[in-house]
């Protein structure tokens, strides 16, 4: 916190932090290490649990008595949305597409009608939204805040009907929604987030990790694909970063530096665990694999190089650059958890 309050007097005390939908993995990244800087921390979930900083039930869907908990606070951060990590029929899209879209113009409209709204909101959103680009050799070029979007609406038809572009669509409209509502008072930013990785149970890192040690963590389908990726530390880290900079707005890539190709990424996460080799999952295995796990083969396939061009201008230095570096702390954190 110290670091913080060098930067700006928001950062200079103890803040209270909301943060709606903040149950689920980035939720508990946050929460944690807001509580470890002494901030007063609220999660906002439609089924509080116990937990060392303050829960509140809400629904996502209507105001009600959490309203009160984001008059006069610091930050907002709002990680609400049903988890992607599902199968993608036409009803699991439409209830990621809404929970999304829905959560986010009900807070805009909550906060713009404090009397005292939160400094600074943040969105949650996801670095999917770029559209994808190749050299002439076929290797993707690398994506920041400035890259083409995907452009995948189909005219009248329901948002989630396109399976195919359904998470560009999806992180699209989630922005447009975001920066649609009106809150003269609130700066607000939106967190384009790479795969958040942390060395906890039910993780992505704790699947790959699996398979890893299982024997079965060598190349995923043609390993050509890019993998976009963040550690947990430098993800609360950015956070951090864009709270204290109060001129700094609008949408940021919270990924690393470094995004890589899958055949690279896997063999860093191999050496991590002193594993020498993984069998290869082809895409057809891939996709069998997915309907066994009831998630979405496009979630390894999908080629993302996003790179975090507004935070490294701005100055924010990464803890954690380089995946092989990442990886091994990663690893080092699984084996020593209480």
């Amino acid at each position: 916190m110290e670091a913080l309050a060098a930067l700006s007097p928001l950062a200079a005390k103890p803040l209270r932090i909301v943060l709606p939908g903040g149950s689920g993995q980035v939720g508990q990244v946050l929460a944690s290490h807001f509580q470890e800087q002494g901030h007063h921390v609220t999660v906002l979930t439609r089924g509080p649990y116990t937990a060392p900083w303050q829960t509140v039930h809400w629904d996502g869907l209507t105001a009600g008595p959490w309203t009160e908990y984001l008059e006069g606070i610091d930050v907002c951060i709002n990680l609400s949305g049903r988890s992607i990590n599902c199968r993608h029929t036409a009803a699991n899209r439409r209830a990621i597409y809404e929970s999304r879209i829905q959560s986010t113009q009900l807070i805009g409209s909550v906060i713009g009608g404090l009397a005292n709204p939160p400094k600074v909101w943040m969105n949650a959103s996801a670095a999917t939204l770029y559209k994808r680009t190749l050299d002439a050799r076929g290797i993707d070029l690398p994506l920041d805040e400035n890259s083409a979007v995907e452009e995948s609406a189909i005219a009248g038809a329901e948002p989630w009907s396109n399976r195919r572009s359904f998470t560009a669509r999806v992180v699209r409209d989630w922005e447009t929604a975001f920066f649609a509502t009106d809150t003269p008072r609130t700066r607000k930013v939106s967190l384009r987030s790479a795969v958040v990785l942390s060395p906890a149970s039910g993780t992505a890192f704790a699947v790959l990790s699996n398979l890893v040690r299982a024997g079965l963590g060598g190349t995923q389908g043609n390993g050509r694909q890019f993998v976009s990726w963040i550690h947990e530390a430098d993800y609360a880290r950015a956070v951090d970063f864009l709270v204290a900079h109060e001129e700094l707005d609008g949408p940021f890539n919270f990924a690393a530096p470094s995004s890589l190709p899958n055949r690279e990424f896997m063999a860093a996460l191999r050496y991590a665990w002193d594993v020498p080799n993984g069998l290869p999952a082809p895409s057809l295995a891939i996709g069998l694999g997915a309907i066994l796990m009831r998630t979405e083969p496009e979630l390894v396939l999908q080629s993302c190089r996003a790179v975090p061009s507004r935070l490294l201008q701005a100055g924010f230095k990464f803890d954690f650059p380089d995946w092989h570096e990442a990886a091994e702390d990663l690893v080092h954190k699984w084996k020593n958890r209480v």
